[in-house]
């Protein structure tokens, strides 16, 4: 229905045709679709968050087993709306709280990698199934990232004292009337969307750019199939391209549509947002360089992965 509306709006009211045509159509689509579908995943997730603290995920991970609490703490970072910069203050906040570290690495891998912006995108664009895959991998790579850097890594490497927040050892709950948690939650979905929706226009309109004008020949020569090092490279130009999620995600459609392969489009937005040289400014004010360099590496290697296990799948 409102691809068709579109279709009307473009084709036959404006009378357009070609390249501009087409980028202008892409836009209007994906503007609408886009944000419509964010706004309702945010406002879920929002509402979920109603209901959980830091301190519910501290005590209920206490006494689980390590799959246990690195799996809760990943789930935990795609219910937090953080790129991997703003991520670091909770990060510091579950070491105060005394969560293990495997589970606080796995938070901070999580966090900004399922991103809930990105599967909201994602899912608009392409599907549930590639939106879980996306999720599922995501998952995986904190898990078991989170579990590396807690085997190699020593107290040392935390440059900083936290001071160790006080517990009562109970799961803690928000007491709230359930139309104040609606209402609060749509206040949360509300905010986040006047903060990024700039940033979302600014990458489907990159997009738009890309599907009308650039030549699919182009992307396929150095991001196609035929390029085993594709995703390989994809990483690498993402680490220096710090973006967040709602900017760089609606670029994988143009970008799979001219010719590179999903799992290559995927790496190269996890890259973005998940591996950046800010944030490796920024953790180095509380762990050391060692530690640094095996998160990026250990995310990095995930990130290639990922890359070359949709680009098998799909």
């Amino acid at each position: 229905m409102w691809l068709s509306s579109v279709d009307f709006f473009v084709y036959d009211f404006l009378a357009l045709h070609g390249s501009f045509a087409d980028s202008l159509h892409f836009f209007i689509y994906d503007f609408v679709k886009i944000l419509t579908l964010i706004l309702v995943i945010i406002y879920v997730i929002s509402f979920i968050q109603t209901y959980i603290k830091t301190e519910t995920l501290r005590d209920f991970i206490r006494g689980k087993s390590q799959f246990v609490g690195n799996l809760c703490a990943a789930i935990f970072g795609i219910l937090t709306p953080f790129c991997s910069c703003s991520s670091i203050p909770l990060f510091l906040g579950f070491s105060q709280a005394r969560i293990p570290r495997s589970a606080t690495f796995s938070f901070l891998i999580s966090s900004p990698m399922n991103n809930e912006i990105a599967i909201a995108i994602l899912f608009a664009t392409f599907g549930w199934k590639i939106a879980l895959l996306y999720t599922l991998f995501g998952l995986i790579t904190a898990v078991v990232g989170g579990y590396i850097v807690a085997k190699v890594s020593t107290d040392e490497d935390i440059l900083i004292s936290v001071p160790y927040m006080k517990h009562g050892g109970k799961v803690h709950f928000e007491k709230l009337p359930f139309f104040k948690r609606v209402n609060s939650a749509w206040q949360s979905a509300l905010k986040v969307i006047k903060d990024i929706y700039l940033y979302v226009i600014a990458g489907i309109f990159i997009g738009s750019v890309i599907h009308g004008f650039v030549p699919a020949d182009f992307i396929a020569k150095y991001a196609g199939a035929d390029n085993p090092f594709a995703v390989l490279i994809a990483v690498i130009a993402g680490i220096p391209m710090y973006s967040g999620a709602a900017t760089v995600a609606p670029l994988i459609e143009p970008l799979t549509s001219k010719g590179m392969l999903m799992g290559t489009a995927l790496s190269f937005m996890m890259a973005v947002v998940a591996l950046s040289l800010p944030e490796a400014m920024i953790l180095k004010k509380v762990m050391s360089w060692r530690l640094i360099c095996l998160f990026f590496s250990i995310v990095g290697v995930g990130i290639i992965l990922v890359g070359y296990l949709f680009n098998i799948i799909l």
